[in-house]
């Protein structure tokens, strides 16, 4: 809605966006919108991030939290193309919804590298992303007793995931951050993902 040109209702995405003006290419009006940082909390499944976001949502008023993976329910997902159209169904979401003062923050899994890619990222004063990370043998126990997992297949590869977040810092260029919730409830895993929002917040920077 906020890139809806007010003038002429132009909704084609394309729009060039400078700071926090958006300029319409049909008429030539320009508006301002409200720029915030899109936050994301990545880490393999069963490492925490839905309860640990969900607490969040308990406690930090200031931020708008969702999980991606309600995404699937209302777009395809069969090949990458459709994981680039759900992060732009993403950013258009968090832009609307960040029009209201506060920043959103998501739960998403995977596909990082898509994030500062398309027409959504324009309307962010930055991208961050948190990746939480617990030892092996706990996120094996916790998607085994916590979920009742019990595909080998599904827990091998959230393992070998969860062991790439901890090796790597970029997602095809997106840089991220770690977070090590072992031993963490979801309380104090949500305050510490609270604390780094904010310092984010406060720094302005990308990583």
């Amino acid at each position: 809605m906020i890139d809806v040109c007010p003038k002429c209702g132009n909704a084609a995405w394309g729009k060039k966006v400078a700071g926090n003006v958006i300029f319409c290419p049909e008429c030539g009006a320009q508006w301002e919108f409200l720029k915030l940082p899109l936050f994301v909390v990545a880490g393999a499944s069963g490492v925490g991030k839905t309860t640990t976001v969900q607490a969040l949502q308990r406690t930090a008023r200031d931020f708008v939290c969702m999980d991606a993976d309600f995404l699937y329910n209302i777009m395809p997902h069969e090949n990458e193309d459709d994981y680039m159209a759900q992060s732009e169904q993403m950013a258009l979401l968090s832009r609307n919804i960040m029009q209201c003062g506060k920043p959103a923050v998501w739960a998403r899994a995977g596909n990082l590298g898509m994030l500062d890619q398309g027409y959504g990222p324009r309307f962010f004063s930055g991208i961050y992303v948190l990746a939480l990370t617990c030892p092996e043998e706990e996120l094996r126990r916790r998607m085994t007793q916590g979920r009742g997992i019990t595909d080998p297949e599904w827990i091998q590869s959230s393992a070998d995931y969860n062991r790439w977040f901890q090796e790597h810092e970029y997602a095809r260029g997106v840089r991220f951050q770690r977070l090590a919730i072992g031993g963490l409830s979801p309380e104090e895993a949500a305050r510490a993902v609270e604390q780094w929002m904010r310092e984010k917040q406060k720094t302005g920077e990308k990583a």
